[in-house]
């Protein structure tokens, strides 16, 4: 059950990190703790570009999968 719950979680919640540690190549947990840091720093400034990114590729998904749909109906 907890397991579950994590994988939920991570998918929803985490995204971004995700999205971004498959690109760079670098593990999701390494790029979390660098934004949890990085957001004490700066006083929480990067949880609006995290906002940004996680609003863009929602955007992106949805995009994707309406482009899809409509490819079909032509």
């Amino acid at each position: 059950m907890l397991e579950r719950f994590r994988n939920i979680i991570e998918v929803s919640v985490f995204g971004v990190c995700s999205f971004w540690g498959s690109k760079l190549g670098i593990e999701t947990s390494r790029i979390r703790i660098f934004f949890i840091y990085i957001s004490f720093l700066t006083l929480g400034s990067p949880v609006v570009i995290y906002l940004l990114m996680a609003f863009s590729l929602e955007y992106k998904r949805w995009f994707n999968s309406f482009k899809r749909r409509n490819i079909w109906h032509l």
